[in-house]
């Protein structure tokens, strides 16, 4: 679903014209790392005041992505854009980063620390000081200013890494893994927090694992693959009806393995007894079903069949299975089934608790 150099230049200019207001955009980034290649033609925009959730399977170019906004990576070839012009010295100040290998000094107490990245950012010291420590006093580290980072747990590591990203109030704030390793209360915590930064009018980008959190917070969503954005659009979109149905059949005394894949169906999960299907949506289920069922139904005790509105989350997760493996998705995010879908270890994938082996 990439685009071309000239229709990114046309859809921006489009959007010029309507008034539409793009904050940051990616535009056609490659970037190859000897014989490994990060992107490939990797495009997408975020606008002031809003939220992304920047998703994909590990090790297919996000974190690269996010180092090129920053020119912590230069790409091979496309920009880097904030309101249509390059991103320069002085405007990378006005941004906030978040990046999943931790950038805070371990043996450097937390007010010092945290007043020195907000004078990096071009915060007076007085000021920083005073705004780190209101920080701190709302994530209940107040009573840690003098402690060292490398005295603090895990997530409240955490915490002050993310007070060191917002504190000077920062136009665009990008967060890589933000929320790894946390329980749900801090998970919830800087949810909040993060999304007071959309609020007063930044442009917001994260990666994360939680998707249900993604669903929740974002009002729209980016899936890379291989360096390569191959979903992209609203959340709402995302949910509304579409060309495609989800189906669940129930077959007691079975295993799930009398339905192969087959046309105009994909197998997205069996599950003992159960297996679940993504149809067209015009499709007849009695008559797609029917010459796999006759052969065993005198054996069978009884068959079930339901449909159901999959969560942003499910969806995902269906997707990052169909990429594992070879499929492919198509614009306006219909798949087609590649092998069967499964964990790459073992073969299994439960959507519906969203975990694999």
């Amino acid at each position: 679903m990439s685009r071309t150099p000239f229709a990114d230049r046309l859809r921006y200019a489009v959007r010029v014209l309507l008034e539409v207001h793009i904050t940051l955009e990616l535009r056609d980034l490659r970037k190859r790392f000897g014989g490994t290649v990060a992107l490939d033609g990797c495009s997408f925009e975020v606008e002031r005041g809003s939220m992304l959730g920047f998703l994909g399977p590990n090790g297919v170019g996000k974190t690269t992505a996010m180092r090129c906004v920053f020119g912590l990576t230069a790409p091979d070839a496309g920009e880097v854009r904030w309101n249509g012009a390059p991103i320069g010295r002085d405007l990378k100040r006005r941004f906030g980063y978040m990046p999943e290998q931790r950038g805070l000094y371990p043996r450097m107490r937390l007010l010092d620390q945290l007043s020195y990245f907000g004078a990096l950012h071009g915060v007076e010291r007085s000021e920083a000081r005073a705004s780190v420590m209101q920080w701190l006093e709302r994530l209940n580290l107040d009573d840690r200013a003098e402690d060292r980072l490398e005295d603090l747990s895990h997530g409240n590591q955490q915490r002050v890494q993310l007070i060191a990203s917002v504190l000077h109030e920062p136009e665009l704030l990008v967060l890589d893994e933000p929320f790894t390793g946390l329980d749900p209360l801090a998970v919830a915590t800087l949810g909040e927090l993060v999304t007071e930064q959309a609020q007063r009018g930044a442009a917001v980008v994260f990666s994360s694992h939680h998707l249900d959190l993604v669903e929740g917070l974002c009002e729209g969503v980016v899936i890379i693959n291989r360096g390569r954005i191959v979903l992209e659009g609203a959340v709402s979109a995302l949910k509304a009806p579409n060309e495609r149905r989800h189906v669940e059949i129930e077959v007691s005394g079975t295993t799930g393995d009398w339905l192969p894949d087959g046309d105009g169906f994909g197998v997205v999960e069996r599950d003992g007894d159960r297996v679940r299907l993504v149809v067209d949506r015009d499709a007849d289920i009695a008559a797609l079903l029917a010459p796999m069922l006759m052969p065993t139904r005198a054996a069978l005790g009884h068959v079930a069949v339901w449909e159901f509105v999959p969560a942003v989350a499910l969806m995902v997760l269906a997707i990052y299975s169909l990429l594992r493996l070879g499929g492919r998705i198509y614009a306006g995010g219909q798949v087609q089934s590649g092998p069967r879908m499964g964990c790459a270890s073992c073969g299994a994938w439960c959507v519906a608790s969203r975990r694999s082996c």
